[in-house]
């Protein structure tokens, strides 16, 4: 039998004739007995005893029923999903974000998303690149951000944003009185420093000994937002990516861009071979806007 044997079969079944069928189905009362003809021409028997212009059931009609009425559940079934994921509606999406991405950009895109797509769930958690890398592998997670390519063969990385490094100073120290981008080598207060293995660390770590120029440091932090909250509290200065800094306290913190200026990027990263739904191509556009919101706003 034919799907669309299927279909006309179990509506006759519902409708109890062909003209209820049709009604069913949307089609003409020709259009029903031709499929139903043909349906019965194709399975070597009759389905149903024609009795003074009636259908009777024959028993292995009822007997086909019952195994038919399960698949057509099946396929209500396979047509409402098909639906809400062309509208986006009900899926569930695993985003994940490096730490200082996840507070600065992704609460303004879910906003949107969560208003566009009102059924549909998203579970949110943040890490490091490499263990992003990982999940996004291993099926665990469908997109991520991070300000680093992992130039990894199974890992395809998309630009969302692009921005340059800037420069928190405490709204006391030197480099805060100064107007315009700040030069390495006006740097004068302590350094809170990224490791060298920190895209941002490494990009000053080799920004500043092409300079000549070595800058101390006694603090080390793993994460932007902690170096961010380091300056706010007087601490010392750092240097940031453009996201982090849109989110300083401009009442306790300068902001100001480096000199040479360092770019930097915000990678949209999902697995080679797992093509992203409906919602999430959707939830991709509010995170762009919301990183160049973030970047509009150190203009």
């Amino acid at each position: 039998m034919r799907l669309r044997h299927i279909e006309v079969f179990h509506a006759i079944m519902q409708a109890g004739t062909i003209s209820g069928a049709a009604q069913l189905l949307h089609i003409s009362q020709p259009a029903v007995t031709k499929v139903l003809q043909h349906c019965e021409l194709q399975l070597g028997m009759p389905l149903f005893d024609r009795v003074r212009g009636k259908l009777y059931p024959t028993p292995e009609a009822q007997r086909l029923f019952i195994e038919i009425d399960k698949l057509n559940r099946d396929l209500v079934a396979i047509r409402r999903l098909a639906a809400n994921l062309r509208s986006g509606e009900s899926e569930s999406l695993r985003l994940m974000a490096t730490p200082t991405l996840g507070a600065a950009v992704i609460p303004a895109a879910m906003t949107h998303w969560a208003q566009a797509f009102p059924r549909s769930h998203c579970q949110l958690s943040t890490n490091h690149t490499r263990e992003i890398v990982s999940a996004l592998l291993l099926g665990e997670a469908d997109l991520a951000l991070s300000l680093h390519d992992p130039r990894h063969p199974g890992i395809k990385a998309e630009v969302l944003a692009t921005g340059t490094l800037m420069a928190l100073c405490p709204l006391h120290s030197a480099e805060a009185q100064g107007t315009g981008p700040l030069p390495l080598q006006e740097i004068q207060s302590e350094l809170i420093a990224m490791a060298e293995d920190d895209p941002i660390g490494h990009m000053l770590h080799n920004a500043s000994e092409a300079e000549g120029r070595h800058l101390d440091s006694r603090i080390t932090v793993q994460t932007y937002q902690l170096a961010r909250a380091l300056v706010e509290a007087g601490v010392g200065m750092t240097v940031v990516d453009p996201f982090t800094a849109a989110s300083a306290d401009r009442s306790r913190v300068k902001v100001r861009p480096l000199e040479p200026a360092m770019t930097i990027q915000l990678y949209l990263l999902t697995s080679a071979s797992a093509p992203l739904a409906q919602a999430a191509r959707r939830l991709v556009n509010y995170l762009r806007d919301a990183a160049r919101s973030n970047l509009e706003s150190l203009g």
